[in-house]
C-alpha cells in the first residue's frame, strides 16, 4: 500500500495536509492558503476550536485567502452554515426551459407520479411548467451564480445541492426513490437532508414527551414478541444496589419495540446478582411466527470505574453470547467500537457514542413508526426515557450539541435504551432465514423466572 501523502513542495511553495484533531499540527505552520474540509465533523480540542486554529496561522499574510467548506450536519451547531449565513449568500440559478425565468432547484420543486419516482420531474416556481430530467444538462450549463446578499464585500459564499448534478445517480427520479426509502427513518432522512439536499438536520424537538409517548403503547410485551421481531438486543445499566434492562425488539425496517423493562434488585459485587443475570439473559421468549426469541446481544455497561473488573469479568467469559462490556463516550463518535488499548486488568471494552445514539433517540421516539412502547412499560420508565434534553452550548468558542439532564430525573431507562441500540450494531441477521428460525417451535424448557419487578420501578 503506497505511503500517503501529506506533504510535498510545488513551485513557489508547498502542500501541507494537516488533522484537526492535532493541535501542534496547526501551530506549526504558517499559511497564506488555507483550506478546511469537512468543518462540521471537527470538534473542538483542549486548545479551543481547529477552525479558528488554523485561521490564526493565516493572519501573517496580507493576501490569504481561506476556502472553508463541508456537508453540514445540524442546523443548530453547523460550521459551515454559520459561514453560509456571514457571507454574500450565492445560490446556483438555473433557467426554465419554458419562461426563461432563473431559479434555483429545491427539494420542494421535484415532484412525480404516486408510486412512480421514475417519474420525477421539476416543477418552475414561475411558470409552474413540469420539466423532464433531460433537460437538465442544458439548464446548468446556461446557470449562474446569483448572491443574495450583494452589499457583503470580501466574504463569497456558495451552496450547492445534488438536484443539479449531472451524475447518473444524482438524476431526479433516482433520488426520489432515495427519499421514499429514507423518510420514515429519521436516521437516514437526515443524511439525505444533509448529503443530498446539503441543508441542516432540524431535529423535530429538543425535548421528549413523555406522555405523549406512553399514550402510544400497544399491547405487546416479552410474555409475547410480535411477528415482525427479529432480532433482540439488551442494554444494561449498573448501579450499586441493581442492575437495569431494558429490551429492544428489531424489525427488518429497524423499527424499534420497546418489549420491557427489569431491575434486578442487588449489590454490584454480589454474586448472586450477577447469577441473576445470566439466568435472565438466557432466557429464550414465545414468538408470534410460533417458535422462541432469545437474546442476540446486550451491552453491559463498564463506565463506572467501581464496577468495572466486575462487569469485564463477567462479559469476557460470554463473548460467543455477544455479551460485551461498553463504556460512554461524548461527542460525534460511532455508534459502537473496540477501544484500541486494553483496561488494567487486561479487558477490551467497547466504546459506545451515546451522543450519537441520543440523536437518533430523540429524533425516533416521537415517530409512532421509527419507536413502539409495549404497555407493560411503568410509567417510570417514560420519566426516566425523557431525563434529558438537547441544548446548543459553548464550547471552547464554538457551538456545541449536548445532551443535559432534565433536574431531578433520574435516566436508567434512557440509559439502557442507549446501550440496547448499540448491542443492536453487533448482530447480523438474514431476514428470511431468520423469520425460518423463528417459525420452528421448541421445547419450553425455561428456568423459573424470579422476581424482578420492585414496587419502585411500578410506581405512579
Amino acid at each position: 500500500m503506497p505511503p500517503r501523502l501529506l506533504s510535498r513542495r510545488v513551485p513557489g511553495g508547498s502542500l501541507k495536509v494537516v488533522a484537526a484533531k492535532a493541535p501542534r499540527n496547526l501551530r506549526r505552520h504558517n499559511v497564506r492558503l488555507l483550506f478546511i474540509d469537512e468543518a462540521d465533523g471537527m470538534e473542538a480540542t483542549a486548545e479551543g476550536s481547529p477552525i479558528v486554529l488554523a485561521e490564526r496561522r493565516t493572519l501573517s499574510f496580507p493576501d490569504r485567502k481561506i476556502v472553508f467548506g463541508s456537508t453540514p450536519v445540524h442546523e443548530d451547531a453547523s460550521h459551515v452554515l454559520r459561514a453560509y449565513a456571514q457571507s454574500d449568500q450565492r445560490i446556483f440559478e438555473v433557467p426554465c426551459p419554458e419562461c426563461g425565468t432563473f431559479s434555483e432547484i429545491t427539494w420542494d420543486a421535484i415532484t412525480w407520479d404516486e408510486g412512480a419516482p421514475e417519474s420525477a420531474r421539476w416543477r418552475c416556481p414561475h411558470c409552474a411548467a413540469e420539466i423532464e430530467e433531460r433537460h437538465k444538462p442544458g439548464m446548468v450549463e446556461d446557470g449562474r451564480w446569483r448572491a443574495l446578499r450583494p452589499e457583503v464585500q470580501g466574504h463569497a459564499g456558495f451552496r450547492m445541492n445534488a438536484l443539479v448534478s449531472l451524475h447518473a445517480n444524482a438524476s431526479w427520479a433516482k433520488l426520489a426513490a432515495e427519499f421514499i426509502g429514507a423518510k420514515d427513518d429519521p436516521t437516514t432522512l437526515q443524511t439525505f437532508v444533509n448529503t443530498i439536499l446539503g441543508q441542516g438536520w432540524r431535529a423535530e424537538g429538543e425535548e421528549l414527551d413523555e406522555t405523549a409517548m406512553q399514550a402510544r403503547a400497544e399491547p405487546f410485551s416479552l410474555d409475547k414478541v410480535p411477528a415482525e421481531v427479529l432480532a433482540l438486543t439488551v442494554g444494561c445499566d449498573v448501579q450499586h444496589d441493581r442492575l437495569e434492562l431494558t429490551y429492544i425488539g428489531w424489525t427488518e425496517t429497524g423499527c424499534m419495540l420497546i418489549l420491557g423493562h427489569r431491575v434486578i434488585w442487588g449489590a454490584w459485587d454480589a454474586d448472586e446478582t450477577w447469577r441473576e443475570l445470566d439466568t435472565l439473559l438466557a432466557e429464550r421468549f414465545s414468538h408470534d411466527l410460533g417458535g422462541r426469541i432469545g437474546i442476540n446481544a446486550t451491552a453491559v455497561d463498564a463506565g463506572d470505574g467501581t464496577s468495572m473488573n466486575r462487569v469485564t469479568d463477567f462479559c469476557r467469559a460470554r463473548t460467543r453470547r455477544k455479551i460485551v462490556a461498553i463504556k460512554g463516550a461524548p461527542g460525534n463518535r460511532p455508534v459502537i467500537e473496540r477501544a484500541g488499548s486494553k483496561t488494567k486488568t487486561g479487558a477490551r471494552l467497547w466504546i459506545v457514542g451515546v451522543d450519537t445514539i441520543k440523536t437518533q433517540i430523540f429524533a425516533k421516539f416521537p415517530r409512532a413508526s421509527s419507536v413502539r412502547f409495549s404497555d407493560s412499560l411503568p410509567a417510570i420508565w417514560y420519566e426516566q426515557a425523557t431525563a434529558e434534553r438537547a441544548v446548543i452550548r459553548y464550547s471552547r468558542g464554538q457551538p456545541v450539541r449536548q445532551f443535559v439532564r432534565v433536574p431531578g430525573r433520574r435516566a436508567e431507562a434512557l440509559d439502557c435504551t442507549v446501550y440496547a441500540v448499540a448491542a443492536r450494531q453487533l448482530v447480523n441477521i438474514v431476514p428470511e432465514v431468520r423469520r425460518a428460525d423463528l417459525a420452528q417451535a421448541e421445547p419450553v424448557t425455561a428456568p423459573k423466572r424470579p422476581v424482578l419487578q420492585s414496587e419502585w420501578m411500578a410506581r405512579r
